[in-house]
């Protein structure tokens, strides 16, 4: 019955939710643990966690699973997930930092009776929570994320015979970014203000062995609970009456990308607006080079026109955040826009479908 499907997915948000909360939490104590810098800790811990259903849905998929639909779904899955990110995330993203934002205003408001702007949350300079991002380091991010990924989707319009080859690259790129990452980001994640260990939390600094049961397990029901999302909505396409080829492009990536989403929403609402982000482009890091190494190995990797359409709107909306870096007029109202290139996505898909 359909109200079965939907508690289940409703279910599995809120699973998915409350897991983020305990995983954010025991991945901050793993970068103290590991000494790893902040920024690190949101682009490599966070991303690499986060990231695993994608992969592993890919790997599978292109793998174990047998004929051409299977191989579709993991190709799939490896240039949906980016799109997520690119849109979606960083449109949520500005979202809750807007919605912050308000409430800081609001309290200015009975602090002070009124603000120069007359109230306006775009237009308040020293309430913008962007303000304090580490604009050069997220533009890099995005400045390889794109190159990588003009790279991946160039592979997708194009056959020759060494091509399965060329995904050990793509590898090796992450192995690249990885260090990078781990080597420039040299200020350890301090545990000043962290919250205490959810498993611990009497102690001030918790053991070792506690941060790896909590990571590990929250990072489980994370996985489990996407896996089982996904399935929920094999369901819900048909019953919207949508082909099961768009189900698998438009629906499936962003339960997978959940995650993400989730953390991003958690770490706005503890004012750790540059993990937030960091993590997200993390993430975008992995999906443009794991996920699609396997898919280029195991698959022809060649693309339909629902991929290129994509692939095309996830490097305009890409675009769109640089610009917005670049230019200096990186906000959260102009952030939030990026979720609006996800529906152009999802009406040109209909429309291909159609």
């Amino acid at each position: 019955m359909a109200w079965v499907h939907i508690l289940i997915l409703l279910g599995c948000a809120v699973a998915i939710y409350l897991a983020c909360e305990w995983f954010v939490n025991a991945v901050e104590w793993l970068g103290v643990r590991l000494k790893v810098g902040t920024l690190a800790v949101g682009t490599v811990l966070a991303a690499i966690g986060t990231a695993l259903p994608e992969s592993v849905v890919t790997l599978v998929a292109v793998t174990i699973g047998h004929g051409p639909d299977s191989k579709d779904i993991g190709v799939g899955a490896a240039m949906g997930g980016p799109l997520v990110l690119a849109t979606i995330a960083y449109g949520v993203t500005g979202a809750m930092l807007l919605l912050h934002r308000r409430r800081a205003l609001a309290a200015v408001r009975i602090g002070s009776g009124a603000t120069a702007s007359g109230g306006d949350p775009r237009v308040v300079p020293h309430l913008d929570l962007l303000m304090g991002v580490d604009g050069s380091r997220l533009a890099r991010d995005q400045i390889w994320f794109l190159s990588i990924f003009v790279f991946k989707v160039g592979l997708g319009l194009v056959a020759f015979a060494f091509k399965p080859w060329l995904g050990l690259v793509f590898f090796a790129m992450y192995a690249v970014y990885f260090v990078r990452e781990m080597r420039d980001d040299t200020e350890a994640h301090s545990d000043a203000n962290l919250e205490p260990l959810k498993l611990q939390p009497r102690r001030g600094v918790p053991s070792g062995a506690a941060v790896a049961a909590q990571t590990i397990g929250t990072l489980a029901v994370i996985f489990l609970a996407s896996q089982e999302f996904v399935a929920q909505l094999e369901w819900a396409g048909p019953a919207l009456g949508l082909p099961a080829a768009v189900t698998a492009l438009l629906l499936s990536p962003v339960a997978t990308e959940l995650p993400e989403v989730m953390n991003a929403i958690i770490w706005v609402r503890q004012g750790k607006t540059q993990l937030a982000l960091a993590n997200i482009s993390g993430a975008m890091m992995i999906q443009a080079t794991v996920p699609s190494g396997i898919g280029i190995l195991f698959t022809p990797w060649k693309f339909s026109a629902a991929l290129v359409l994509s692939g095309l709107v996830t490097m305009v909306a890409i675009v769109y955040v640089l610009s917005l870096i670049l230019r200096r007029r990186f906000t959260a109202w102009r952030l939030s826009w990026a979720a609006a290139f996800y529906a152009v996505f999802a009406i040109g898909l209909i429309v291909l479908d159609g």
